[in-house]
């Protein structure tokens, strides 16, 4: 989506070739593709491991890191596969977004009006929130570990929270949705009067 936002703010002339059909389902196939793989990859290793004692998972959802600490065997090289995964499946992205929207603020700045720079930024504004507290939590939680309480509560993040809001988020920016909100809060307030 930032790459979307970069071809259609810094590039809007050429949009329309670079952002076509084909490029779509390329990019949708690859990123299928890739995931598949890794997942394999994780699958195929966990698959490996002897697991002993309690079954119990200290955790709201089946998540890697808790099923890991279930395991008598070592876990070193999964542990290690993770940190490759998060490397290729969240750094390199994040790194894509963030290069992205960097140029987007270079080719905003340059815009010579302050509305023109304001609508800008807010067509921006939700993915940025959205990438910011899914990636921050997960970054966070996989290359950072820290005790059980943090990463069930970050990953709520991830899981919980981002999806949540993501379709609000994305409604908020759009200027019909927001008639209709104060319209609907008008009636709201005029029916409490009587």
């Amino acid at each position: 989506m930032s790459y979307d936002r970069y071809q259609a703010i810094c590039n809007p002339l050429h949009y329309t070739t670079v952002i076509d059909q084909m490029f779509c389902i390329k990019a949708i196939v690859l990123c299928w593709w890739v995931i598949f793989a890794m997942e394999l990859m994780v699958v195929l290793t966990m698959g490996h491991l002897d697991f002993c004692g309690p079954n119990i998972i200290d955790h709201f959802f089946c998540d890697l890191e808790p099923l890991l600490e279930l395991s008598c065997s070592d876990t070193f090289i999964i542990k290690m596969e993770t940190l490759f995964l998060v490397i290729v499946l969240a750094i390199c992205p994040l790194t894509v977004i963030i290069v992205s929207y960097v140029y987007i603020i270079i080719t905003v700045l340059k815009i010579p009006s302050v509305t023109g720079r304001q609508k800008t930024f807010s067509t921006c504004s939700a993915h940025l929130t959205v990438v910011s507290l899914y990636y921050g939590s997960l970054i966070t939680i996989y290359v950072f570990p820290r005790q059980q309480n943090a990463n069930t509560f970050l990953s709520l993040f991830y899981t919980v929270v981002t999806p949540l809001l993501n379709p609000m988020i994305y409604s908020l920016s759009n200027r019909d949705i927001k008639q209709a909100l104060k319209k609907l809060f008008k009636n709201i307030l005029h029916s409490l009067r009587f």
